[in-house]
């Protein structure tokens, strides 16, 4: 294994992938610190309507790129508007009550934000077509989008000064960006897949920035077809992914990211209502029989491996996502108590 810096969370820790449900954000964020106290995160409230979803909470931090919402989504506008003021706003709240609950806070803390390839993707130019279409438009989207995040993250560190932070960049449309699936305004077409070496590009450049100011750049991504080696080669220090999709054709991509010292979130409990979770050894099973497919000492197992839902919790019931939050903690413990199944 390459000699790397230790991984950015303690032995046997658990986090949120990163939206609630609710409207509340002071007691989302006590809530989240109580349950998670080893790697808590930010967490998104996408209840409160837009301006609180994935992507206008990161559309709010670009820099001279206003965008607006339109009934098919976010668009690029003239000037900034009550849109992006609400999405402020928003984040304003949240970031307020990470003030109150975490300013003493000293161990790591995750943010998550929309990455560049997923705000591309879902960002209409003014003729309606996905920004994703434009070389150039997605050029400035890059640039704005890196600049943004960067000052996102320094008023974090304001907000809790004590925290080692770890920004989690959400790419959710990575993998149809890549292969040419995402769809033309029209609906009755496909856009040209974007060439690897410019995703690639893009990432690296994001991440090399983040590790600069002193982040740990991480990225996660619920598809089944996540590109696991572009983006260990990109730079990524951690991936999330949902253990119940990733098949054993990421075997090997994966084995070759642990070498190299990359950890892994991985989701173990499902995001929304539904049957009653299993026990906690059952939850982790996909963990441990990956694990030991690769090969690796078990003592490993619960250092390079977080536990999570299977994605976000926005859809859920308080009541499931508190329980969530508890049965991805006690399965961290099976990992670093059971690791074999």
């Amino acid at each position: 294994m390459s000699q790397q810096q230790p991984y950015p969370w303690p032995s046997a820790s658990a986090t949120g992938v990163g939206s609630w449900p609710g409207e509340d954000p002071d007691e989302a964020m006590r809530t989240v610190l109580g349950e998670l106290p080893d790697l808590p995160h930010l967490p998104e409230l996408p209840g409160r309507g837009a301006g609180a979803d994935m992507i206008g909470r990161t559309a709010g931090l670009l820099v001279e790129l206003p965008v607006e919402v339109q009934p098919t989504g976010w668009r690029v506008a003239d000037t900034p508007g009550r849109d992006l003021a609400r999405a402020g706003g928003f984040l304003a709240y949240d970031l307020d009550a990470l003030t109150e609950h975490a300013h003493t806070y000293e161990g790591s803390l995750k943010i998550q934000v929309a990455g560049p390839w997923t705000m591309a993707a879902s960002v209409e130019l003014r003729n309606g077509q996905r920004l994703v279409s434009d070389p150039g438009a997605a050029r400035d989207l890059v640039e704005s989008h890196l600049e943004g995040v960067l000052a996102h993250l320094a008023d974090v560190r304001t907000r809790a000064p004590h925290a080692r932070v770890i920004v989690q960049v959400d790419e959710p449309s990575l993998p149809a960006v890549l292969v040419g699936s995402l769809p033309t305004a029209s609906g009755y077409g496909l856009l040209p897949a974007v060439d690897r070496v410019r995703v690639e590009t893009v990432l690296r450049s994001l991440f090399a920035a983040l590790t600069e100011a002193g982040a740990v750049p991480a990225v996660h991504c619920c598809a089944p077809s996540v590109p696991v080696d572009l983006l260990r080669r990109s730079g990524a220090g951690a991936i999330g992914l949902d253990a119940h999709v990733i098949g054993r054709d990421h075997d090997e991509m994966i084995g070759t990211a642990v070498e190299d010292g990359v950890g892994f979130m991985l989701g173990v409990v499902p995001s929304v209502d539904g049957p009653e979770m299993s026990d906690p050894a059952r939850n982790v099973d996909p963990v441990r029989e990956l694990w030991n497919r690769l090969g690796f000492g078990p003592d490993l197992l619960s250092r390079a491996v977080v536990a999570t839902p299977s994605c976000g919790l926005a859809g859920a019931s308080p009541r499931h996502a508190r329980a969530a939050l508890r049965a991805v903690r006690d399965g961290a413990r099976v990992l670093r108590d059971e690791p074999r199944t």
